[in-house]
């Protein structure tokens, strides 16, 4: 590639952008930028050969137009529903994401929601904070062992959580259509649907974001779920229905949640999941560790430094792509 390649990043929520100089060191130049929306980075990257990308979007068919040099769009997470597969791949641009630098993190966290939700942590150390030192307002507490933990998708990081459930003596049941029972070594029973959420004690969810798990987590799933049961999130927001987790909360079809992710995000103040002493939640924060930080910031760039030198991509979501990308890969 004669001279230095050009590459946009659209956001980033990080103190420092060492990771990405060092990586893209001789290369490329790099253009960071703090936006939210295409309109506010379209004018960078206009003429770049790579994206880098967190969270502004969505990257559209339109977007993708007026980025006629780009050969990839990297995203720094897990998640890609902030762009048009279909249309990066049309446009011959590869899209990549990091799908494995904070499985554990994910994973501890969402046993920690479980754990606090069970325990009710969390209401009694503000229970003890204004003052009051008693048992009974916490009341019922159960033990985990032979609870059922009910896992919405058992992928990388639910098969985890399954693992550290099962180790606490819970029984552990799956659904997830592209799962086949007995596929992976990790504790669990595949059931449908209906089942888990008639069966569960906690159900907690971990599908991907996309137009058929949008809002799947509705009345009718709350319907079927125990009085006593607990949702947690630590997949998307979105996943879950928020009007009908408040009517589930309000009319106690349920127990409670425990959120570290919400629609929308950030949660306004006031909301109605606000206040609660059933509803924990957390600012979006179970992919955080300082391992899991360096895995991050560095997964992007280095796909863009892969597709920049002649390379294949390692974590490459539209694979069709392959073979007709304008990066001639």
């Amino acid at each position: 590639m004669a001279g230095k390649a050009k590459v946009v990043l659209t956001d980033y929520v990080w103190e420092s952008l060492d990771v990405e100089k060092k990586i893209l060191a001789g290369l490329a130049d790099l253009v960071p930028m703090q936006t939210k929306k295409p309109e506010e980075f379209l004018f960078q990257a206009a003429d770049c050969d790579a994206l880098l990308n967190t969270y502004a979007g969505p990257i559209t068919a339109d977007a993708m137009a007026n980025m006629p040099k780009c050969k990839i769009i990297a995203r720094y997470g897990i998640g890609v529903d902030t762009i048009d597969l279909e249309a990066a791949t049309r446009a011959g641009i590869i899209v990549t994401n990091n799908p494995t630098y904070c499985i554990e993190e994910v994973a501890e966290h969402t046993m920690a929601l479980l754990l606090d939700s069970a325990r009710k942590i969390a209401f009694y150390d503000r229970l003890v904070r204004a003052g009051t030192w008693a048992v009974p307002p916490g009341k019922p507490l159960y033990r985990l062992v032979g609870r059922t933990l009910g896992l919405v998708g058992f992928g990388n990081i639910a098969r985890q959580v399954a693992v550290r459930a099962a180790a606490f003596g819970m029984r552990v049941l799956y659904a997830d259509p592209y799962v086949k029972e007995g596929q992976f070594p990790e504790p669990g029973r595949k059931v449908e649907l209906p089942e888990l959420f008639k069966e569960s004690d906690f159900i907690s969810v971990h599908p991907p974001l996309t137009h058929q798990t949008r809002g799947m987590i509705n009345d009718d799933a709350f319907s079927r779920m125990k009085p006593g049961a607990v949702l947690i999130n630590c997949s998307r927001g979105p996943v879950v229905d928020t009007a009908a987790l408040v009517r589930a909360l309000d009319a106690k079809r349920i127990a409670g949640c425990a959120l570290d992710t919400t629609d929308p995000e950030p949660l306004p103040n006031p909301h109605p999941l606000r206040g609660r002493d059933n509803v924990i939640i957390n600012p979006h924060v179970a992919w955080y560790s300082e391992t899991a930080m360096v895995g991050l910031q560095a997964g992007a760039p280095s796909e863009v430094r892969r597709v920049l030198t002649g390379e294949w991509p390692v974590n490459v979501v539209n694979k069709a792509v392959k073979g007709k990308s304008r990066a001639g890969l």
